[in-house]
């Protein structure tokens, strides 16, 4: 019996007439789903990676510190700190005026969290030196109102003048 339960198999059972990515796609995220419902969640605690409550990040034990960031951007913040593969949370400070926003981090992932950090001010500092593409746009389009292009030139671009 007892071999039997190291030796467990699998077995994935679909019925279609064509089998097409999707379908076994489909079947595969099933399995899963059934995998992730049966099974035991003392013997296999799932520890959550990247974004996540504040509640999850105390919870790991790992030490905590913190970051305050000022700026409204949080949005590009948390795609760099995914990209490092930082346990991070976000709390908003309504308290004060412009909200502020909190980010807390495991006190492990210190220097991955600075090279983020440091990435994304480097980021934000570029996009506020490039130009604005609507204000650009807005700039040519009146150019173009306000110039006087021969309309029949425009007009009969593809005819031939004889």
């Amino acid at each position: 019996m007892q071999e039997e339960v190291e030796h467990r198999a699998v077995t994935l059972a679909i019925s279609t007439t064509k089998l097409t990515a999707r379908t076994l796609r489909a079947a595969i995220r099933k399995l899963l789903e059934a995998w992730k419902k049966g099974r035991d969640k003392a013997k296999f605690p799932v520890i959550p990676h990247g974004k996540q409550s504040a509640k999850e990040l105390v919870g790991q034990n790992a030490g905590v510190s913190n970051i305050e960031i000022t700026g409204s951007n949080i949005k590009s913040f948390e795609r760099v700190a995914r990209k490092y593969g930082v346990d991070f949370a976000v709390k908003k400070d309504r308290s004060v005026s412009p909200p502020k926003y909190l980010v807390f981090f495991k006190a492990r992932d210190a220097d991955a969290l600075t090279a983020a950090f440091a990435e994304f001010t480097a980021k934000t500092v570029n996009q506020t030196k490039k130009p604005s593409v609507l204000a650009q746009l807005r700039k040519f389009k009146e150019l173009i109102q306000n110039s006087e292009i021969d309309k029949d030139k425009v007009r009969n671009k593809g005819e031939r003048e004889l």
